[in-house]
């Protein structure tokens, strides 16, 4: 009877500790991380169909494509597991590739406004459609990772939750951040006088 009634004790006690919530912000933040990687892996998917669209229009413009396929090749070294999110080191390595893949991509389109035929092409339009979709569920999903590691780090660093997370070896995640604050601060310049008339 003393045990049983020791348990309960321990058991209430547990129950206001906040052991719950670090277990279910641990997996809300695993989800979530799936889904960023979801998303950059249907990025990724797209890609090559981008790439080999272009290529039957800009054979010239064998630079950008070469960017963009090494880009993705560098993404997809980079092992993309749920314990990346945890390494602050490797989550930056992998947002930088990402961004990199990005960048490429952006500047392959900005190549294609150089090719009417390309632009008219269903299946470039559709690829660029896809493509502009998936960066939006890209910046969701990173949303919502955000908000998941953000409530997360909040029961890790509140009191009595904190000693729990202690107790079991629970540590405050890295998040998403930005590479250059500064550069985001600085508003970007918009000079028309250099454009020519074709």
């Amino acid at each position: 009877m003393r045990k049983q009634l020791l348990s309960l004790l321990l058991l209430g006690s547990l129950s206001g500790c906040g052991y719950n919530s670090l277990q279910a912000g641990d997996e809300e933040i695993k989800a979530s991380w799936s889904e960023v990687l979801n998303q950059y892996q249907r990025r990724a998917d797209l890609v090559p169909n981008l790439v080999n669209t272009v290529k039957g229009y800009a054979t010239h413009e064998q630079t950008v494509l070469q960017q963009v396929t090494a880009a993705r090749a560098r993404v997809g070294s980079i092992q993309a597991t749920p314990e990346l999110a945890a390494n602050p080191q490797a989550l930056a390595e992998f947002q930088a590739a990402q961004g990199q893949l990005g960048s490429a991509l952006s500047r392959l389109l900005v190549v294609s406004e150089n090719y009417p035929q390309l632009k008219a092409d269903a299946g470039f339009r559709d690829l660029q459609a896809q493509l502009e979709g998936t960066e939006n569920r890209i910046t969701v999903a990173r949303n919502r990772y955000i908000k998941s590691v953000q409530a997360y780090n909040i029961t890790v660093r509140s009191f009595p939750s904190n000693l729990t997370a202690m107790a079991f070896g629970y540590q405050v995640k890295p998040n998403f951040s930005v590479d250059n604050e500064k550069a985001l601060a600085t508003p970007p310049r918009v000079d028309f006088s250099a454009s020519t008339a074709q």
